[in-house]
């Protein structure tokens, strides 16, 4: 079975967002996050979706086909994705699927190649660098409703929609800019292109929780 060939909308993480393409996919680490718990993989299941990740950019590049079928129930289940490419230090692509649509196995696949391949702000990663591609995973829960009070910071990432525009922040974003509760709302509704107090003003608010490993974390 071959790889599809997504069609992420990517954007500089710094603007709005206006999501309304099915399924929503969205760009935008910048840094490399902490590890979150508790933690749904083992550490022989992220070796394994590490591997896939590294593999599903490699075969694009070598022109082979992959196996997509999930080794295991647990990979068959269905969760949203973002995978991140790092060369040298530096973010060299990043794109995910916010919502659930498709098992973890073959969205680490299909986020990792489009990562590589189709993020508009990078040039096409090249077989030379994938070779020394760092790749860091954030597998999401479901996103779910959730009272603006009841968000809390370095465990929730947020999705807020509002008229056919939709944003996301990770949970590990408002830990790195030191951000509190209101300012984390605001800024998702900015990613959204929406007004900063639209989270006040009926805009639909939820929340999900990521695990978040990679590379870096494999080999400490």
């Amino acid at each position: 079975m071959s790889l599809p060939q997504p069609s992420p909308e990517t954007t500089e993480p710094s603007q709005s967002a206006n999501a309304e393409s099915s399924p929503p996919e969205l760009s935008g680490l910048e840094s490399r996050p902490p590890e979150f718990t508790p933690s749904e993989f083992t550490n022989e299941e992220r070796a394994v979706l590490l591997r896939l990740a590294h593999e599903s950019i490699l075969s694009a590049l070598e022109h082979r086909e992959i196996p997509l079928d999930p080794p295991s129930a647990h990979f068959a289940e269905p969760r949203g994705a973002f995978t991140s490419l790092y060369l040298h230090g530096q973010l060299r692509g990043c794109v995910g699927y916010v919502l659930p649509v498709s098992p973890v196995y073959r969205a680490v696949a299909d986020t990792a190649r489009a990562a590589a391949f189709e993020d508009t702000r990078f040039h096409p990663v090249t077989l030379p660098e994938a070779y020394d591609l760092e790749i860091e995973l954030s597998i999401l829960s479901p996103p779910q409703p959730i009272a603006a009070e009841a968000v809390e910071i370095g465990r929730h990432g947020l999705l807020i929609s509002m008229a056919g525009h939709r944003g996301l922040l990770l949970p590990q974003v408002p830990t790195e800019h030191h951000w509190d509760r209101n300012t984390f709302l605001e800024q998702t509704c900015r990613k959204a292109g929406l007004p900063l107090d639209a989270w006040q003003k009926g805009a639909t608010i939820e929340a999900f929780t990521a695990e978040v490993f990679g590379d870096a974390h494999q080999s400490e």
